[in-house]
């Protein structure tokens, strides 16, 4: 079901349905305006479905830079103290409170903030990235700035904290490695760009048992030592790949613009661990995160600038109590792969194999984001909707206008995310009411949500 469809059925259905109160109510009452044009519309407050809309409010300042009308980046949710920290396109970090959106307060950078902060809770302290070059250590409490360090490029990844060393990649294929206190640097490592024509966006770092494992716009994989920043293994190519995608021919884009993940290895495959990474040309892969061995492969999912790895641990099924003694399921993995141009893939991590595929009409697709047993995407055309996991149909969806390029921030049932007029739209994720009258409920669907 294509995300566009599903809204325009939803909106419309619930269009109809506000036209025919207004109608009703119009020949009684003056008030019936209300109604026909309320201020807050019935599409906006999907109030049988699954979800809601908490807060809605203009976040990015007006004067903002003239340019592309996106919003980029995610929310990071500090759940204990209620707060959510989040960049805009107007230059600033903003800190909010999360139960209505309100301001606590705002730090001005350069340029635009599109990377996804990281918030310490031990030292209360929020790290970011800014299109200034510089990356941003700022006292969560009231934003005063601790240090700043300049990178020289653009800083839009999330960066990974490990003990009291940060790691932080920029836009021009470097890697750092920071003193989480001082700012300072332990080392540090760089590649030249990749010549030719590259896709807007770069990966980030991801840190696993003691190495810290990176990709690159020129099509390499690299694993380093965490402590020094030596390679541990000889760098992947996968420009090859992008190659045999291309049928032959030298490919467009060699990038490898997504943030490598890692996994336990499959089965009976002698691999510990691996790291998933997508090549935009040659689809996405599966490496031996010891060696950087080929594990597997997929070359039809191209164009990738997201991976997830998507977990249901094991469970008793729902017909099904505790004390009943029926089969656990067990626990279920996913690899979801965000494509602009050939739409979100669910993969299994085992071999590769497309297990399904939601194509979009057209605009592109953050990463999913698991939330309540559901994912959370952003479509740049047609707003926020929510999937099931095991099929990939739309379970719900909520348009306010403009798309959304950012993903959303997510922690237990609520998200967070800036649309790409710069308003901040905060849901919940609930189970639509049993509507079922009491006295006609069957066995099977006494107390389901559904």
């Amino acid at each position: 079901m294509h995300a566009a469809r599903s809204v325009g059925r939803l909106a419309a259905t619930l269009a109809l349905a506000g036209l025919g109160l207004g109608a009703s109510a119009c020949a009684t009452t003056e008030r019936a305006n209300d109604r026909v044009n309320p201020e807050v519309p019935l599409w906006f407050n999907h109030r049988s479905g699954a979800l809601h809309t908490t807060i809605h409010r203009e976040l990015t300042f007006d004067g903002r830079l003239v340019g592309e009308a996106y919003e980029r980046g995610r929310a990071e949710v500090d759940p204990l103290g209620g707060r959510v920290f989040i960049g805009s396109s107007d230059h600033g970090l903003y800190a909010l409170r999360a139960s209505d959106g309100s301001s606590i307060w705002r730090f001005e950078t350069l340029s635009v903030v599109q990377c996804e902060p990281l918030y310490d809770a031990d030292a209360d302290v929020v790290y970011f990235g800014s299109h200034d070059g510089a990356f941003y250590a700022v006292r969560a409490l009231d934003g005063k700035l601790l240090w700043r360090f300049n990178t020289s490029a653009e800083v839009a990844r999330r960066p990974v904290l490990v003990g009291d060393t940060l790691y932080v990649a920029n836009g021009a294929d470097q890697l750092y490695a920071l003193d989480k206190t001082t700012g300072k640097s332990k080392w540090y490592v760089h590649r030249t760009s990749a010549l030719g024509m590259e896709v807007a966006g770069y990966a980030g770092p991801a840190y696993d048992r003691g190495k810290v494992f990176m990709a690159y716009s020129d099509g390499h994989v690299i694993a380093y030592d965490a402590k020094d920043g030596n390679e541990k293994w000889t760098p992947v190519d996968l420009s090859a790949d992008a190659e045999h995608a291309a049928g032959g021919e030298a490919p467009r884009y060699l990038d490898v613009d997504t943030t490598p993940v890692l996994d336990d290895g499959p089965h009976g495959s002698g691999v510990a661990r691996v790291v998933y990474v997508g090549s935009y040309g040659g689809g996405v892969v599966a490496l031996d995160a010891e060696t950087g061995t080929r594990v597997w492969g997929n070359d039809k999912v191209v164009g990738v600038t997201d991976l997830v790895l998507w977990r249901e641990p094991a469970h008793m099924p729902s017909d099904f109590g505790p004390d009943h003694g029926g089969p656990m399921i067990p626990e279920r993995k996913i690899l979801l792969a965000s494509s602009a141009g050939t739409g979100l893939w669910a993969l299994d991590p085992a071999t590769g194999r497309m297990l399904w595929r939601n194509k979009l009409p057209e605009g592109g697709i953050t990463a999913p984001v698991p939330i309540a047993g559901a994912l959370l995407v952003g479509t740049t055309r047609y707003g926020l909707f929510l999937l099931s996991p095991l099929n990939g149909r739309v379970i719900d969806g909520l348009d306010t206008g403009t798309g959304f390029a950012y993903t959303p921030g997510a922690y237990g049932n609520r998200a967070y995310a800036l649309s790409n007029s710069g308003v901040l739209v905060g849901v919940t994720v609930e189970p639509p009411v049993d509507r079922t009258p009491l006295g006609t409920r069957t066995a099977r669907n006494e107390g389901s949500p559904f």
